[in-house]
Protein backbone atom coordinates (compact mmCIF):
# COMPACT_ATOMS: atom_id res chain seq x y z
CA UNK A 1 0.00 0.00 0.00
CA UNK A 2 2.87 2.59 0.65
CA UNK A 3 4.08 2.04 -2.49
CA UNK A 4 0.95 2.44 -4.13
CA UNK A 5 0.76 6.07 -2.06
CA UNK A 6 4.44 7.18 -3.08
CA UNK A 7 3.71 6.31 -7.06
CA UNK A 8 0.80 8.11 -7.10
CA UNK A 9 1.90 11.27 -5.08
CA UNK A 10 5.36 11.57 -7.43
CA UNK A 11 2.43 11.16 -10.70
CA UNK A 12 0.68 13.22 -9.28
CA UNK A 13 3.59 16.13 -8.64
CA UNK A 14 5.04 15.46 -11.85
CA UNK A 15 1.79 15.81 -13.74
CA UNK A 16 1.54 19.36 -11.78
CA UNK A 17 4.95 20.17 -12.72
CA UNK A 18 4.22 19.62 -15.97
CA UNK A 19 0.85 21.61 -16.36
CA UNK A 20 2.62 24.87 -14.86
CA UNK A 21 6.01 24.48 -17.04
CA UNK A 22 3.12 24.01 -19.73
CA UNK A 23 1.41 27.39 -18.63
CA UNK A 24 5.04 29.00 -19.24
CA UNK A 25 4.61 29.19 -23.06
CA UNK A 26 1.07 29.14 -23.74
CA UNK A 27 0.05 32.94 -24.18
CA UNK A 28 -2.19 34.82 -21.33
CA UNK A 29 -5.65 35.13 -21.66
CA UNK A 30 -5.12 38.94 -22.17
CA UNK A 31 -2.16 38.10 -24.96
CA UNK A 32 -4.93 35.75 -26.87
CA UNK A 33 -7.52 38.52 -27.19
CA UNK A 34 -5.02 40.96 -28.50
CA UNK A 35 -3.70 38.57 -31.02
CA UNK A 36 -7.12 37.20 -32.30
CA UNK A 37 -8.74 40.55 -31.93
CA UNK A 38 -6.18 42.84 -33.90
CA UNK A 39 -8.76 45.52 -35.82
CA UNK A 40 -7.69 47.35 -39.00
CA UNK A 41 -7.33 50.65 -40.04
CA UNK A 42 -8.25 52.26 -42.95
CA UNK A 43 -6.35 55.61 -43.76
CA UNK A 44 -10.15 57.25 -43.89
CA UNK A 45 -9.70 55.96 -40.30
CA UNK A 46 -6.68 56.97 -39.22
CA UNK A 47 -6.76 60.43 -40.17
CA UNK A 48 -9.70 61.17 -37.79
CA UNK A 49 -7.04 60.54 -35.00
CA UNK A 50 -4.55 63.52 -36.06
CA UNK A 51 -4.72 66.03 -32.56
CA UNK A 52 -2.61 65.93 -29.84
CA UNK A 53 -5.03 64.45 -27.34
CA UNK A 54 -5.82 61.85 -29.91
CA UNK A 55 -2.91 60.90 -32.03
CA UNK A 56 -2.49 57.58 -33.98
CA UNK A 57 -0.27 56.62 -36.75
CA UNK A 58 0.90 54.14 -38.98
CA UNK A 59 4.01 53.01 -39.02
CA UNK A 60 5.61 50.24 -41.03
CA UNK A 61 2.12 49.02 -42.04
CA UNK A 62 1.24 48.90 -37.43
CA UNK A 63 -1.19 51.77 -36.44
CA UNK A 64 -0.46 52.97 -33.25
CA UNK A 65 -2.16 55.42 -30.70
CA UNK A 66 0.27 56.99 -29.09
CA UNK A 67 -2.26 59.87 -27.10
CA UNK A 68 -0.82 58.66 -23.80
CA UNK A 69 2.79 58.69 -24.84
CA UNK A 70 2.95 62.54 -26.15
CA UNK A 71 3.58 64.11 -23.14
CA UNK A 72 6.17 61.79 -22.31
CA UNK A 73 7.95 61.94 -25.62
CA UNK A 74 11.36 63.60 -25.31
CA UNK A 75 10.84 66.02 -28.73
CA UNK A 76 8.46 68.78 -28.29
CA UNK A 77 5.01 67.85 -29.48
CA UNK A 78 5.00 70.16 -32.50
CA UNK A 79 7.90 67.86 -33.97
CA UNK A 80 5.16 64.90 -33.75
CA UNK A 81 1.46 65.72 -33.79
CA UNK A 82 2.11 66.28 -37.41
CA UNK A 83 2.56 63.30 -38.03
CA UNK A 84 -0.88 61.96 -35.87
CA UNK A 85 -3.41 60.85 -38.16
CA UNK A 86 -0.75 59.94 -41.20
CA UNK A 87 1.17 57.05 -42.22
CA UNK A 88 4.55 58.27 -40.15
CA UNK A 89 6.87 55.45 -40.84
CA UNK A 90 9.80 57.61 -42.94
CA UNK A 91 9.49 60.05 -40.24
CA UNK A 92 9.73 57.47 -37.70
CA UNK A 93 12.82 56.13 -39.83
CA UNK A 94 14.25 59.62 -40.01
CA UNK A 95 13.43 61.31 -36.72
CA UNK A 96 16.03 64.63 -36.23
CA UNK A 97 18.56 64.46 -39.11
CA UNK A 98 18.12 61.52 -40.56
CA UNK A 99 19.22 59.49 -36.99
CA UNK A 100 16.53 56.33 -36.65
CA UNK A 101 15.13 55.84 -33.47
CA UNK A 102 16.83 53.86 -30.88
CA UNK A 103 15.92 50.10 -30.47
CA UNK A 104 14.29 51.16 -27.22
CA UNK A 105 11.65 53.09 -28.89
CA UNK A 106 10.52 49.70 -31.05
CA UNK A 107 10.03 48.14 -27.78
CA UNK A 108 8.38 50.77 -26.61
CA UNK A 109 6.12 51.53 -29.92
CA UNK A 110 4.53 48.26 -29.50
CA UNK A 111 3.24 48.88 -26.35
CA UNK A 112 0.70 51.15 -27.74
CA UNK A 113 0.00 49.36 -30.81
CA UNK A 114 -4.00 48.91 -31.64
CA UNK A 115 -3.97 46.92 -35.42
CA UNK A 116 -2.88 47.15 -38.94
CA UNK A 117 -3.49 49.54 -41.52
CA UNK A 118 -5.41 48.53 -44.75
CA UNK A 119 -3.65 48.26 -47.79
CA UNK A 120 -5.10 50.85 -50.44
CA UNK A 121 -4.24 47.82 -53.12
CA UNK A 122 -8.06 47.12 -52.57
CA UNK A 123 -9.56 49.59 -54.77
Amino acid sequence: MRRFYLSTTVLFWLLVTAFWTASLWLPTPEESLLLAAEKTYTPAELAKHATAANCWMAIRGGVYDLSAYLPAHPSPPELVVPWCGREATEAYKTKTKGRSHAPFADELLARYKIGTLASDQAK
